[in-house]
């Protein structure tokens, strides 16, 4: 079953998808597409580094309020490493 439907896309980037009372209910594989009917061709248009996002995520009200509920003295990043860690090895 394909569903086609154009959309605007809000500032916060969320959309909530209503779907027809024929797909079935239960577990689904859903593929989404995105088409933009404009494109942006701005040169000056910033590209986060990693760095940078690791900045935006120590900053955010989520990251601070996660970690001042745990019970640790391990910083972000090493909470982060020692997760990776078990995939690297």
């Amino acid at each position: 079953m394909t569903i086609t439907q154009t959309v605007e896309i809000p500032a916060d980037r969320r959309l909530t998808i209503d779907m027809p009372l024929e797909v079935p209910t239960g577990k689904a594989q859903m593929e989404l597409k995105i088409i933009p009917f404009t494109k942006e061709e701005n040169p000056e248009k910033i590209r986060l580094t990693a760095q940078m996002m690791d900045e935006m995520l120590q900053n955010s009200p989520h990251t601070r309020a996660l970690t001042g509920i745990m019970h640790t003295d391990m910083t972000v990043e090493e909470i982060r490493e020692e997760r990776l860690a078990k995939y690297l090895q």
